[in-house]
């Protein structure tokens, strides 16, 4: 694959030396979500970009012609529109936006116009689907209010009884008729309090959906989630799978005869063992497991007559598999190796492709290319806006931690790098646990990584034990060792660059959000190799995260145990155990508002450090959750690392703000 355009010239010129600003990096926009018309005429595709005046990152939606290459902006409003879906025949575009005061649908012609309203939802809709025959739209939306919950809060005021009031998404169909003067109304095709709907998707007939539901919408149920059939025109529901661990994304066989769907193949501990690819017949009967020699995650896209497509993380790079539901046979796609592709949408006959991806040190762009005989173009220029820039090197380092664990980073070095200089180093670490990063271009978010870069300093973003990408056993290395694992894997990765002699073991800072903040948090308490920390939105005890957050089940796979099963192992693993160790200057930054790591972790350790002498600062986000998701707070989370890291490595007087 070319390099994006321009980029080549960018990171080859000698003339461009300066580096985003804050606010600069924050204004780069970027793509997602590619779609490609049943006919291969034109992509659809997502643009994102800060809109200062309210406060949000807008998005719109950008319609490229494939003959041609002309682009151009399709909607057009003071809302975002997100989510564009093709009609079967390619002339209308569906898509959501929240243009009065719930998300409803509209339908807009790929050439432009004015979009047509299609539903007047009072609860909003969540997700939408064409079907194939272009009668019907499918869409999810949470019901309303019950009866009895109206005149509860009539007569009691506004409460919540934990895990137990529960607002269930659905799944409806409504007619398109856009040239109707009359508003269609939709039609429910599941109800009731039993489940809550997530993914569907059509059978080739357009008489009926397959779906997955959960027992409710509590985001610790997922293991709950099975596989359904809903008929359309006599509003059945069958129950299709339902084995132990979550069943999701169903994908029909081109013949409608049989379902393929993502499965925990009945695993306890699944959210760090591999999904599976189960198929099923339509009709029911057991389900048969396609995937077990594929070691990673496989994510259902499309089934085409020669096989199954899915796509998957293959260590720092992303790419499009199929596989053969006769002989289980894999075959990888995509090409060439150092590909990061994800997002993948086909066209009706599945022998074109669109994607978003990039590869070693350029941006993401939308790309195009024939399955077979893979040969991606790309159709947008999003590496434009960094022609003014001249942004950090990428590459891809190996080390091995103390375990023999071999544990690859990307290393980013600033333009201007020189082998015989030693430079602080800054630790990034990303989330999840199974996040992982790669060595592609992108605008900063959280941390000003092109400012850091500039100002001298070598940024190692390691893709430590659990990250994706590197096979299940890679991402079972943490578990009942979250914390003590991680530290070696980082530790040792700044030991191997400062034995290279590039990096100055005195000047070395480490920073990280959720997972990453709390791994962030037990290199600051644990030891001290580190001369300051920044710990975003982190966990600082397990018992007190296991308590408050609205993910229970993420602790108890992790550690094999409740805290009240096993304190010992929540001891151990938990930065605050180690308190009293404390040296060294840490940065806390939270939402007020985060529910998957609530603030509660963020106000233990400020306290803890405080208590103990330790230089710290504790900055809340007002209003805000696990995400920093609005542009002035992402412009002040930034600031905020950027003082604190040129305060504590590079010795520089702080901005009084």
């Amino acid at each position: 694959m070319r390099p994006a355009v321009g980029l080549a010239l960018i990171l080859s010129s000698g003339l461009l030396g300066q580096v985003p600003s804050i606010d600069q990096s924050l204004e780069i926009k970027t793509v997602s979500n590619p779609v490609i018309a049943p006919t291969a005429r034109f992509v659809a595709y997502q643009v994102q970009e800060p809109n200062w005046k309210d406060n949000v990152f807008h998005t719109e939606i950008w319609v490229v012609m494939l003959a041609t290459g002309e682009r151009y902006q399709l909607t057009k409003g003071t809302k975002s529109a997100t989510n564009p879906k093709w009609s079967p025949d390619g002339k209308l575009i569906a898509f959501l936006s929240e243009r009065g005061e719930k998300q409803q649908i509209y339908v807009i012609s790929p050439t432009g116009g004015e979009a047509t309203q299609l539903t007047e939802f009072d609860t909003g809709i969540e997700d939408i689907e064409w079907s194939p025959d272009g009668r019907h739209i499918a869409f999810t939306a949470p019901g309303p209010d019950t009866e009895e919950r109206k005149e509860r809060k009539e007569k009691y005021g506004d409460f919540v009884v934990v895990r137990s009031d529960f607002t269930m998404k659905h799944l409806w169909i409504i007619p398109v008729a856009t040239e109707s003067k009359e508003k269609a109304k939709p039609r429910q095709l599941t109800s009731g309090e039993k489940y809550t709907v997530g993914d569907f998707a059509w059978s080739p007939d357009s008489t009926q959906i397959a779906f997955t539901a959960a027992k409710d919408p509590d985001a610790g149920s997922s293991e709950t989630s099975d596989l359904y059939v809903a008929d359309v025109s006599i509003r059945t529901v069958r129950n299709l799978v339902g084995t132990p661990g979550p069943e999701t994304n169903p994908v029909w066989s081109p013949d409608g005869k049989q379902i393929a769907f993502e499965t925990a193949a009945g695993q306890q501990y699944f959210y760090y063992m591999n999904r599976r690819i189960g198929i099923v017949s339509a009709g029911g009967g057991p389900p048969a497991i396609l995937s077990e020699r594929f070691d990673e995650n496989p994510t259902l896209i499309a089934w085409g007559s020669d096989g199954i497509y899915f796509s998957a993380s293959q260590r720092t790079t992303a790419h499009l598999f199929r596989i053969d539901p006769a002989t289980k046979a894999l075959q990888r796609v995509s090409k060439p190796d150092r590909l990061v592709a994800t997002r993948f949408s086909f066209t009706k006959d599945l022998s074109q492709i669109a994607f978003a991806g990039a590869s070693q040190g350029s941006a993401e762009e939308i790309f195009v290319s024939p399955v077979k005989g893979f040969q991606p173009r790309a159709v947008t220029n999003m590496a434009e806006q960094w022609r003014p820039f001249n942004p950090a090197t990428r590459e891809v380092i190996e080390w091995k931690s103390p375990d023999g664990t071999i544990i690859e980073g990307v290393l980013l070095k600033p333009p201007d790098y020189e082998p015989r200089k030693k430079y602080p180093l800054l630790v990034v670490i990303h989330g999840g646990p199974t996040g992982v990063d790669r060595p592609v271009l992108a605008p900063d978010r959280y941390y000003p990584l092109e400012l850091f870069a500039a100002k001298g300093a070598l940024i190692l973003k390691p893709n430590y034990r659990g990250s994706a990408g590197y096979g299940e056993r890679f991402r079972s290395l943490n578990v009942r060792n979250l914390g003590i694992g991680d530290y070696q894997d980082i530790v040792s990765g700044v030991d191997y660059l400062i034995a290279k002699g590039m990096a100055d073991r005195t000047r070395v800072g480490a920073m990280g959000w959720s997972q990453g903040g709390y791994i962030a948090a037990f290199l600051g308490a644990y030891g001290d190799r580190f001369k300051a920390v920044s710990a975003g939105a982190g966990i600082s005890n397990w018992t007190t995260y296991y308590v408050n957050t609205d993910i229970h089940p993420f602790t108890r796979q992790y550690l094999k145990a409740t805290p009240w099963d096993d304190p010992e192992i929540y001891r151990k693993t938990s930065p605050i155990t180690y308190i009293n160790r404390a040296r060294t200057p840490t940065l806390i930054q939270h939402g007020e508002n985060d529910r998957r790591v609530p603030i509660p972790n963020a106000y233990e350790l400020f306290q803890a450090l405080q208590d103990r002498g330790v230089p710290s600062r504790l900055i809340v986000y007002k209003g805000l959750g696990h995400s920093i998701d609005k542009p002035r707070e992402q412009r002040a989370v930034m600031q905020h690392n950027y003082d604190w890291f040129s305060e504590w490595i590079w010795g520089e007087k702080p901005q009084a703000k």
